[in-house]
């Protein structure tokens, strides 16, 4: 099945070559280190495989949002979109990300094992293919802390100990686990707290007390530069842009990993587009998803492969030659205290605590 596929998928991009569709496609990402490290480890070797120009556009931060109206427009100009997992869930409910039949559409493990076994319980979501595994967590200035380093969550709410600015995301996923945990609700009672409208009052009350202390942030790429200036003590972001501004940057950053959130970014492709251009999406993406692709991000960024495959395959960072595993969110001494982020609770509730939280910034 595997030499029919890429046969058929050879043979679509073929008979398009000729066309100017054919010669590029927009892929949509999160910019920065991140999108850095994909253009090193799958754009600029597709490109030069194939020819194809690869467009980047930075808005998977408003991805729902865009397709939704790109879909009601009847206007899909995005080719291949990287999105979260709980994201992927929404666009795949409301029909506007395509189906994958991952074991026919990507390539296997190299010992033979049929992609759904190599990324595991990472598929959630049949519109979905999983490229890394990240964390949302904390960095602070070293410098700014005295002699007392942050080692727990609840040291952004602690303004006594630690004054000054933090950032935190202009957006309630994580901000509200944080709240709820620092207000005293056990981790595995999250959730059920959170579904309720006391729960959600009591996440907002919690961060009232220090709101005006915060500064909120839209990109990835916000913390780290916040912290590199100073102008945060301490602030939230992806871990792979910490592991930037600390390890390639040499800024006086440390990594608070307690109570990391895990969470899953890959790829969706959206419902919609011509054969000519699906095509070429599918090709990219089980190119972008192999074994080896997935193991070559990690010489650039700090996020642990997807496929199980893909593990032994990490060594150093391209660039400084330093041994990769003991950044990743998932080494043993950074996982001690993790919070395991629920997909589907946010795919069902997002638009409404959005609705929340957005009236709360406003007020």
């Amino acid at each position: 099945m595997k030499v029919t596929i890429t046969t058929l998928m050879a043979s679509a991009l073929a008979a398009v070559a000729g066309g100017a569709m054919a010669q590029e496609m927009t892929i949509v990402s999160w910019g920065g280190a991140y999108s850095k490290s994909q253009l090193k480890a799958y754009h600029e070797p597709y490109s030069e495989k194939t020819g194809i120009t690869i467009l980047n556009d930075d808005s998977s931060n408003e991805a729902v949002a865009k397709l939704r109206a790109m879909n009601e427009a009847g206007n899909i100009t995005w080719d291949v979109v990287d999105v979260v997992a709980s994201d992927a869930i929404r666009l795949c409910d409301e029909g506007l990300a395509m189906e994958i039949d991952h074991d026919t559409m990507l390539e296997p493990a190299p010992d033979g094992s049929p992609a759904s076994e190599d990324f595991g319980e990472l598929i959630v979501s049949d519109c979905y293919i999983p490229s890394i595994v990240y964390s949302t967590t904390f960095g602070y200035r070293t410098d700014l802390v005295g002699d007392n380093p942050p080692t727990e969550i609840c040291a952004v709410f602690d303004l006594e100990t630690y004054p000054g600015k933090r950032s935190l995301e202009k957006r309630p996923i994580n901000n509200m686990e944080w709240a709820l945990l620092c207000d005293g609700v056990a981790k595995d009672d999250v959730y059920d707290v959170l579904a309720t409208p006391e729960g959600q009052d009591q996440a907002l009350a919690k961060l009232d007390t220090i709101k005006d202390s915060v500064v909120w942030w839209s990109a990835g790429a916000d913390t780290p530069q916040l912290l590199a200036d100073g102008e945060v003590v301490m602030g939230s972001t992806y871990n792979g842009r910490l592991f930037s501004v600390i390890e390639e940057q040499n800024q006086p950053v440390a990594m608070l990993w307690d109570a990391q959130v895990f969470d899953i970014d890959g790829w969706i492709i959206p419902a919609g587009l011509d054969e000519e251009r699906k095509q070429r999406a599918l090709d990219y993406l089980r190119f972008a998803t192999d074994t080896q692709r997935l193991a070559d991000q990690a010489k650039y960024i700090s996020y642990g492969p997807a496929r199980a495959s893909s593990a032994p395959l990490v060594g150093q960072h391209a660039e400084l030659g330093i041994d990769m595993a003991p950044h990743m969110p998932t080494d043993p001494e950074n996982a001690k205290n993790t919070f395991l982020y629920n997909y589907e609770f946010w795919a069902d509730y997002r638009d409404d605590i959005d609705a929340k939280f957005q009236a709360w910034l406003a007020q």
